[in-house]
């Protein structure tokens, strides 16, 4: 019996394969896509499908707090395309400055905070599902962007806004670094605090979080208003890489786009559980299946049909790890 026990307690640790299955994907399909295509791993073409999918993994990075909470936001891409315009119309009414710039992008993210808040008044106050409120407002905010703008294009006068989305640091875009930056924010935010802490217990059991004192009602508006925060920034590098914002077509499919990255990146639909950088990946893995089928020369329109595959597979390995 003592044997059996010292066996037991030399035994290597269990790896969870499961934990780290987002990561040996983004690793394998890094490998497959150098080997598929010789222009793939060049600097130029890994800079351009990171700059892509920080527009989304931005947004996604505020998703992954709202689904680990429960809950689903499905009106992120209107609300790119509305704040988008909005912030070109105050920056052409405020000039050619920086300071301009400067107040426009805290206005973005003032504004996305406060649809977010709509949305989260909406679940909380209002008693509708997320999905049916978010898909409510989806559609409000669409139509308000469309009407605005006139249905027309919305073109920046100022010559500094492009520096923004356009502009490099040490070799690689701004939005890059926002996005990675956001991230390891979100990380601190999400593992190392409290709030961190309620949202994981909120989503795994509502009604066991408000035995323990936690402010459920409020944990769950916050986690909205997150959203939104990160969908002002996503419109600001958005709007300044184009220097523009189509009303039409800003925005268009980001919702599935972030949750996509959410879900490949490990985190449960269920809630309760999921992380920041699992998020990053399942965001970088859209952005090179994207970019890897339009190397070898896939329809576009075959395009939508592999992601929503992925998601599939995703959400079926998922099921299989919680059984």
């Amino acid at each position: 019996m003592n044997d059996t026990v010292k066996a037991k307690s030399n035994a290597l640790p269990a790896i969870n394969l499961s934990k780290w299955a987002p990561l040996i994907a983004l690793i394998t399909l890094i490998i497959l896509s150098a080997l598929a295509s010789e222009h793939f791993l060049i600097p130029r073409n890994i800079t351009n499908v990171l700059r892509q999918v920080s527009y989304t993994g931005i947004i996604a990075l505020g998703m992954t707090f709202l689904i680990i909470a429960g809950g689903i936001d499905l009106s992120v891409g209107s609300m790119v395309a509305l704040i988008g315009v909005l912030v070109l119309m105050l920056l052409n009414y405020l000039g050619d400055s920086w300071l301009a710039v400067f107040i426009a992008i805290s206005a973005a993210m003032a504004i996305g905070a406060i649809l977010g808040a709509i949305n989260g008044l909406l679940t909380t106050k209002g008693k509708i599902t997320a999905f049916v409120a978010t898909l409510a407002t989806m559609s409000i905010f669409r139509s308000l962007t469309l009407y605005i703008s006139d249905a027309g294009e919305m073109v920046s006068s100022n010559s500094h806004y492009p520096d923004i989305g356009g502009g490099y640091i040490l070799g690689i875009p701004i939005p890059v670094w926002v996005f990675f930056s956001l991230a390891a924010i979100g990380h601190i935010l999400l593992r190392h605090t409290a709030f961190g802490r309620h949202v994981c217990a909120v989503g795994s059991n509502a009604k066991v979080a408000t035995y323990s004192a936690i402010n459920v009602t409020r944990v769950y508006f916050y986690t909205f208003v997150i959203v939104g925060f990160t969908v002002g920034l996503s419109a600001v590098m958005l709007s300044s890489r184009l220097n523009s914002i189509s009303p039409g077509d800003a925005g268009l499919f980001y919702e599935l786009d972030a949750i996509a990255a959410v879900v490949i990146g490990g985190t449960a639909l269920s809630g309760g559980k999921g992380t920041l950088w699992g998020t990053v990946i399942g965001a970088i893995i859209l952005g090179i299946i994207n970019n890897m089928l339009n190397l070898i020369g896939v329809s576009p329109y075959l395009q939508g049909a592999v992601k929503g595959l992925v998601i599939i597979i995703a959400v079926l390995m998922q099921f299989k790890r919680d059984r």
